[in-house]
């Protein structure tokens, strides 16, 4: 099994802790990873950008060129990165601030209006594991204990009070996906 993933928005949407959350878990399940975090020239609302390597195997490199599966937050991501997704890739796509469909018609497109679907969960800043939850149930990577467990890792120890919301997010999102 090998994983090659990109997470991409808009800088504040949560796209280094996405990653991060993804890593840490696939770490607690005992899988090789990196995670290479990318920011633009400005951070709340320039680009960012993760890589994130989840293989059974060593993992030769940080980099992804070619991604197996990409999340994207923003239009301007989604015009980035949806050409370099592998034939038969996942790409999820933030609906709600994302106004076109995907051009490719061989990879698997899962529009999910994440931004939406948070603040109707409360709070516009869990979006980023809604998003996540989906694309750890499409491809199956890390039991959803070890993405909860790995927010208490990633979370800052001040900010443990939003837990709980990440976590139902997480879930939503992973229900979704289990409708489909």
């Amino acid at each position: 099994m090998k994983e090659e993933i990109i997470f991409a928005g808009f800088g504040g949407q949560g796209i280094m802790v996405m990653g991060k959350v993804l890593a840490w878990a696939a770490m607690r399940e005992g899988l090789k990873v990196t995670w290479m975090p990318s920011y633009g020239a400005e951070v709340r609302g320039g680009t960012a950008h993760s890589m994130v390597v989840i293989s059974d195997e060593m993992v030769p490199s940080p980099v992804v060129t070619n991604p197996t599966a990409c999340v994207v937050m923003n239009r301007p991501s989604m015009d980035r990165y949806e050409d370099s997704l592998t034939p038969s890739g996942t790409l999820i796509v933030n609906s709600t601030l994302i106004d076109r469909q995907a051009a490719r018609n061989d990879i698997d497109v899962l529009e999910i209006p994440v931004t939406q679907m948070a603040t109707d969960l409360g709070n516009t800043r869990c979006a980023n594991m809604i998003a996540l939850g989906a694309l750890n149930a499409k491809l199956k990577i890390v039991s959803m204990r070890a993405l909860v467990d790995a927010l208490k890792e990633v979370i800052p120890a001040d900010k443990h009070d939003l837990i709980p919301i990440n976590e139902e997010a997480l879930k939503e999102g992973a229900k979704l996906v289990s409708r489909h």
